[in-house]
């Protein structure tokens, strides 16, 4: 499974809570940037689609 990120729903704002539910730490952010996935660390586990309540995270 692919993920998706979609920085228009990101209100780019604040740290980024997502980046704490990736067990493998795949989630990164820049300052308030939006989040960037590391698609060679990201196993699919699907936490951050259910973490964020903007739905930044998408399945592909």
């Amino acid at each position: 499974m692919e993920i998706n990120v979609l920085a228009n729903r990101c209100p780019q704002n604040h740290p980024c809570p997502s980046t704490r539910i990736c067990p493998v730490g795949a989630i990164k952010q820049a300052g308030y940037a939006a989040p960037t996935i590391d698609e060679d660390l990201c196993i699919s586990c699907g936490r951050c689609l259910r973490s964020c309540p903007y739905g930044v995270f998408q399945q592909a």
